[in-house]
């Protein structure tokens, strides 16, 4: 796909990748970049013939952070030259519109829109990822780290907090102890202490990245329903946030319904009596049901 100037884009084989391009900025984080990621899963969505996405970064980093050319005004937008948002929520009075569209986070942006993706999502940790390096990776499915890698969620040591949604993501996938540790001190640490602390599943030599995000992916891709998975990634997301288990009941109920009558389940369970390849028929495009309660909000991004 063309037309990227600070991410790449390519598809091989039901495998989109995703690579953060600005190498030698160490893939820091602007407007621009927030606007082509958003894109680019767009585009993954909307391409049946993909199975799974990986997200990497060129070059000796993932990402290290926003990029901080500004100066003392990186996160003063009203107050840049540049103003990145094009727009102030200051109103006349000097009074501040918080529901104004410039005052929303670019990294939410980006993660919000990955958390609403219907293609699991695979992060490739190739160097440091930290501060919106390290908070995009939360919404993606399967984080794996090379041995190079280190985190950080750096925020009050640069006066800020916390973004892109992470007070809802990290302590979901972390415990609520581990995440504040870790945002309290603004400590950036190995990739063998995001194992322990299982903000990765995996750490691998650097040089055997990408290969073994691949046999994830591969694996997705090669066996699965992908009606099925797009609605487990949405089931098990959406999920963490129920009251209770009826709900997940509900919800499980009705998808396990409805697949039951598609011709992926048919097809499914033949494969495997005849103990051959399943060829699921069913497309995320015209598969998908209708009946969850977030399928017709609005879209995020």
């Amino acid at each position: 796909m063309s037309g990227f100037t600070q991410i790449r884009y390519a598809v091989a084989d039901g495998i989109a990748t995703i690579a953060l391009d600005r190498p030698d900025k160490l893939n820091a984080f602007t407007g621009t970049m927030m606007a082509e990621l958003i894109a680019a899963f767009d585009a993954a969505d909307a391409d049946d013939a993909i199975r799974a996405v990986i997200v990497t970064g060129e070059g000796r980093a993932f990402c290290a952070g926003a990029d901080l050319s500004a100066g003392a005004a990186t996160f003063d937008y009203d107050n840049r030259a540049d103003n990145p948002r094009g727009a102030s929520p200051v109103r006349a009075d000097g009074s501040i519109d918080y529901a104004h569209d410039a005052v929303r986070d670019g990294g939410g942006r980006v993660t919000l829109r990955i958390f609403q993706s219907l293609k699991p999502v695979i992060a490739a940790i190739n160097g440091p990822a930290v501060g919106i390096g390290a908070t995009m990776l939360l919404a993606m499915d399967i984080r794996i780290a090379a041995d190079t890698a280190r985190f950080g969620f750096v925020f009050a040591r640069r006066g800020i907090v916390p973004e892109a949604c992470s007070s809802w993501f990290l302590p979901r996938i972390v415990g609520i102890a581990q995440a504040l540790e870790w945002c309290f001190s603004g400590r950036v640490f190995p990739a063998s202490e995001a194992l322990a602390g299982r903000l990765v599943s995996k750490v691998v030599p650097a040089a055997e990245l990408i290969a073994e995000a691949t046999k994830i992916a591969r694996e997705i891709a090669d066996n699965t329903a992908p009606v099925s998975i797009a609605l487990t990634r949405q089931m098990m997301w959406r999920m963490l946030g129920a009251a209770s288990p009826m709900d997940a009941h509900k919800i499980d109920s009705r998808a396990i319904y409805s697949r039951g009558r598609s011709g992926d389940a048919k097809e499914g369970v033949m494969s495997f009596i005849e103990k051959r390849p399943a060829a699921f028929p069913e497309t995320v495009a015209d598969g998908m049901p209708h009946f969850y309660p977030w399928w017709d909000e609005p879209q995020y991004g």
